[in-house]
């Protein structure tokens, strides 16, 4: 709440990983709830790695019940092997599988007030080849999202190549795309995402101003600012997520300087 309570101002909502790289963390459903309680809108993140059906299913009744109404639903990591000598992926389903039960409690409500659960999922940026078609998302479409979030991407030149395919292919008229950003605190940082954030891009020209900094959290913070001024004026984007990487305040800067509300 200390670190919720830095962003709460600035942002629209906060996000609720659900233990991420494999590691452990409190369950998301929890912290979900400790943020309602204070006033604060919740994202809550749901893979299907950690769970069976029947846990994934539990989570979206509690879910609802608490009063969440944004979730984002994903594969998830590999369960990391310095985490349990026994402890092994589930993947009872898929995250296809998984939105579409979410969109049936819609439909189907499982209480007397209806389910509003605001759907999505991730997405990588990348360059589509000119036969690239979006089925990977077409069919989280058909299954139920309303947007995308995708990877951190650093290269705002590819990002607006990614959305050019993306309002060619009308992709836009069916979900919104939430494009990632964060203020890396250093060069070493940096490096570490392009080497083990799946999906990340991380271009050598942000790794080299972060280290030629003389102040490489204050340049983190610009570049992130720069990112979301720039992002903000390509067509089909239409919001943005900040990672924190344990500075909460970063995000608030970043944001400030970038002008974009």
């Amino acid at each position: 709440m200390k670190q919720a309570g830095v962003l709460a101002a600035t942002v629209d909502a906060i996000q609720v990983t659900d233990s991420p790289g494999g590691r452990i963390h409190l369950t998301p459903l929890i912290a979900a709830g400790i943020l309602l309680d204070n006033g604060i809108d919740p994202i809550l993140h749901m893979t299907c790695s950690y769970r069976n059906r029947i846990a994934l299913q539990s989570d979206l009744l509690g879910a609802a019940a608490l009063g969440v109404t944004s979730l984002i639903l994903m594969r998830g990591d590999k369960i990391r092997e310095t985490v349990s000598a026994h402890s092994g992926a589930d993947f009872d389903w898929g995250v296809k599988r998984l939105i579409a039960d979410a969109r049936y409690m819609q439909t189907n409500p499982p209480f007397a007030e209806p389910v509003n659960f605001y759907i999505g999922s991730v997405a990588t940026v990348f360059k589509p080849g000119r036969d690239w078609k979006p089925e990977n998302i077409t069919n989280k479409i058909g299954a139920g999202i309303n947007f995308i979030q995708t990877q951190l991407c650093f290269d705002i030149d590819l990002l607006r190549h990614y959305m050019v395919r993306l309002v060619s292919e009308k992709l836009i008229e069916r979900i919104g795309v939430i494009v990632g950003a964060a203020p890396v605190p250093s060069a070493e940082t940096a490096l570490w995402l392009g080497k083990n954030l799946r999906g990340a891009v991380m271009p050598r020209k942000i790794v080299k101003r972060l280290r030629q900094s003389k102040n490489p959290q204050r340049e983190g913070e610009l570049i992130c600012a720069e990112l979301l001024h720039e992002a903000a004026q390509i067509p089909g984007v239409s919001g943005a997520n900040l990672t924190s990487f344990g500075n909460p305040e970063s995000i608030v800067e970043a944001v400030k300087m970038s002008g974009v509300q």
